[in-house]
C-alpha cells in the first residue's frame, strides 16, 4: 500500500500475490487485475481501522491502494479541488455527512450504477437516513427515487462513554437523560477527574456536531426543512437555548475548566488518561482497551447518548461516505467499485471491527461479536443508530457551519451571552439562506 500522510511523510509499497476470497459472494475474478486507486481521506480516530482493512484488501486481491491522508479541513479542500479539475487525482473521495450534499448537487460524482448496472449496496449496510442516494431531478436525498451515489465507510456517531468501574463502585445506573448524567457526573467529579469532558473548540464541524444531542433532546435545532420545502431557522428557538443551557450547566458544574478550548483529541485523551468520567464522542474503542495508550483498559463502557423524557435520545450523523468522481478514467471507476464491493462483505466488516473501528454492517453490529467484552461497544452503536439524524442537507453547509462554529464557541467561552450568540447566528444563517435563494422563516429574537 502506498501511504501519503501530511503528518508524517512516508511511503510503503507492499507487493502481494493474488489470494482467493472465500466465504463471500465477491470472488477473486471481480477484484483481479484492477488499476491502482488513490483514496483521499481524513485523519480521524477510526482511520487506523480503515488502513488495516485496505491492507487486507491488498493482501487478498493483489491490487494497490494509495491513501492520501489529511486533517479534516484539508481533506475536504482537496476533494473540492479534485472534482472540479480536468481529472481527479483521487478515485474515491471519503465525504463527511456535513458536506456530501455539496458533491451530489454539483454533479461531481458518478452514480454507482452508471459505472456498473449490477452494483448493489449490501442489504446489511446501513443507508444512514438514505444519505447514500440522490434524486437529481427532485433535488433531494431519497433511496425511493434516487440513484445510489456512495457507500458508507464509517458510522461516526456520538456515543456516551462512561467509566463502568466507577459506576459499579458507586452503584450508578446508566443515564437515559441529561439530568441523570449531570447527577452521576457530580458523584464522580473529583480533584483529579472531570465529571464530563466536552468538545467546545471551533473547527470545520466540531463544536456544532457535539452540541446536536443536547439541542435535539430539548426539541431544538439549527435549520429545519418544512413540508413545503422552505426552512425554519430554529437556531435561536427557546428549545435550542434549553439544550445549550444543559450543555453549559454540565461544563460549568462538572466539566473541564476550559471547555471552549477542548478538541475531539483532548476529549478522547481525557478519557484515556483517566481524567474524565464521561465523554460523548465518536467511538475509539481500540484506543481505550490498548494498554500502551490507555490507563483505563477494560474500564470504559458505552451507551446511546442521553436525551429527555419529552424528546428521547438523538445523535447526529457524522458518518463518512465513499463516492467516485466523474472526472476519472473508466478503468479507475471500476477499480474503485471493486474495492467498495469487497469492503461491504461480512469478512471485511468483521476485520474492520477487529482493527478497532466501527463497521457499517448491521449484521456485524448485531452478531455474536457484540456479546464479547472486546466488542461491547457494538450494542450501544446498534441502539443509537436508529435515532441518528442528518444535520445539514443543503450545499451551503460549510457557510452555515462557519457561523455556528464561531457562535457556539463564543457562548461556551463566555465571549458572548448565550441569547446574543444564538440571535446573532440566526441572523447570519438567514443571510446565507437569503443569498442562496431559499425560502425561510426566522423567529423573533430571544430576550
Amino acid at each position: 500500500m502506498l501511504f501519503r500522510n501530511n503528518f508524517a511523510k512516508r511511503a510503503l509499497q507492499t507487493t502481494v500475490a493474488l489470494a482467493a476470497l472465500t466465504g463471500t459472494a465477491f470472488g477473486p475474478a471481480a477484484a483481479a487485475d484492477q488499476e491502482p486507486i488513490t483514496i483521499v481521506i481524513n485523519q480521524s480516530p477510526w482511520f487506523a481501522g480503515f488502513q488495516a482493512v485496505v491492507e487486507k484488501y491488498e493482501q487478498e486481491t493483489g491490487n494497490t491502494v494509495e491513501l492520501d491522508v489529511n486533517p479534516f479541513a484539508g481533506s475536504l479542500e482537496k476533494q473540492r479541488t479534485a472534482v472540479r479539475s480536468d481529472e481527479s487525482p483521487f478515485d474515491l473521495v471519503i465525504m463527511n455527512a456535513g458536506f456530501f450534499t455539496e458533491f451530489y448537487t454539483g454533479g461531481f460524482l458518478d452514480p454507482l450504477n452508471a459505472i456498473d448496472p449490477e452494483f448493489k449496496l449490501s442489504k446489511d449496510i446501513y443507508t444512514f437516513d438514505d444519505s447514500v442516494c440522490w434524486d437529481a431531478k427532485a433535488v433531494r436525498i431519497t433511496c425511493e427515487t434516487g440513484e445510489l451515489m456512495s457507500v458508507p465507510v464509517n458510522p461516526n456517531i456520538l456515543i456516551l462513554h462512561y467509566r463502568s468501574d466507577l459506576y459499579q463502585e458507586h452503584n450508578l445506573s446508566v443515564p437515559k437523560t441529561w439530568d441523570e448524567l449531570l447527577e452521576n457526573a457530580k458523584v464522580l467529579k473529583s480533584k483529579n477527574m472531570y465529571g464530563i469532558s466536552q468538545r467546545g473548540q471551533r473547527g470545520a464541524f466540531d463544536v456544532t456536531y457535539d452540541v446536536f444531542p443536547y439541542i435535539w433532546a430539548y426539541g431544538g435545532g439549527i435549520i429545519d426543512q418544512q413540508e413545503d420545502g422552505s426552512y425554519r431557522i430554529s437556531m435561536n428557538s427557546p428549545e435550542t437555548r434549553a439544550g445549550m443551557e444543559m450543555y453549559l450547566k454540565l461544563a460549568e458544574e462538572v466539566g473541564h475548566p476550559s471547555t471552549a478550548g477542548q478538541t475531539q483529541t483532548n476529549v478522547i485523551q481525557n478519557m484515556a488518561t483517566g481524567r474524565a468520567a464521561h465523554i460523548d464522542s465518536v467511538l475509539a474503542p481500540g484506543l481505550f482497551d490498548n494498554p500502551d495508550k490507555s490507563a483505563v483498559v477494560g474500564k470504559v463502557d458505552y451507551a446511546a447518548p442521553p436525551g429527555t423524557v419529552e424528546h428521547g435520545s438523538a445523535t447526529p450523523l457524522g458518518h463518512w461516505l465513499a463516492g467516485v468522481p466523474m472526472n476519472i478514467p473508466d478503468a479507475n471507476k471500476k477499480a474503485a467499485l471493486a474495492f467498495l464491493t469487497w469492503f461491504q462483505t461480512d469478512a471485511a466488516q468483521r476485520a474492520y471491527a477487529e482493527a478497532g473501528s466501527a463497521p457499517v454492517s448491521r449484521a456485524v453490529l448485531t452478531s455474536e461479536m457484540a456479546d464479547t467484552q472486546e466488542f461491547r461497544w457494538m450494542k450501544a452503536l446498534a441502539d443509537a443508530l436508529p435515532n441518528a439524524r442528518l444535520t445539514f442537507t443543503i450545499p451551503e453547509a460549510s457557510q452555515l457551519l462557519a457561523v455556528t462554529e464561531l457562535r457556539f464557541n463564543q457562548a461556551i467561552g463566555e465571549e458572548m451571552p448565550l441569547n446574543e450568540a444564538l440571535n446573532t447566528a440566526a441572523a447570519e444563517i438567514a443571510k446565507v439562506l437569503e443569498d442562496a435563494g431559499y425560502k425561510y422563516q426566522k423567529l423573533e429574537d430571544l430576550n
